[in-house]
């Protein structure tokens, strides 16, 4: 196998992981806590931050960009026409990731300083709405990027 497939291939499921993760979160999980009372939203979501902080989700989070930034730059130096298709995939998936670490990590830490005093109703209000927004706008940006990544696909197809 060669070297931009196996790059590709990695970048291909590592994505889609983190991609479906967000989807998950925007269709099922987030409306889903929508419907509890304050103290069931907190608690839910500050466990569920805890309890992504693992190696499986490490690996596909940093793996994603790391395989993507690796088939871009292999495509663009040995002169694949795939070459464009991935920088447009890792410039769409280093968004998510500037969104993660400016928006929706920052808001976790505030929910859970702020559920430690004691006020889940202040909590949640300055949470879920901003939360769930931020996490669409990732939604969106990973099916660009794998979008990207199809285009990219079918670039090396052709002779």
């Amino acid at each position: 196998m060669e070297v931009i497939t196996l790059l590709m291939t990695a970048a291909t499921v590592a994505l889609a992981g983190i991609g479906g993760l967000y989807y998950s979160y925007a269709c099922s999980v987030m409306p889903g806590l929508r419907a509890t009372d304050d103290a069931t939203f907190v608690g839910a979501m500050s466990r569920i931050n805890s309890a992504i902080q693992n190696r499986v989700f490490a690996l596909s989070f940093v793996g994603a960009f790391l395989a993507l930034a690796g088939s871009a730059a292999f495509s663009w130096a040995t002169g694949l026409a795939s070459a464009l298709p991935l920088a447009v995939a890792l410039a769409c998936y280093a968004a998510t990731l500037v969104i993660t670490f400016a928006a929706n990590i920052p808001l976790n830490n505030a929910l859970d300083l702020a559920a430690a005093s004691g006020d889940v109703a202040a909590a949640r209000k300055s949470f879920e709405r901003r939360w769930t927004r931020w996490n669409i706008h990732r939604t969106w940006l990973s099916l660009a990027a794998l979008v990207a990544l199809s285009v990219a696909w079918a670039a090396l197809s052709q002779p």
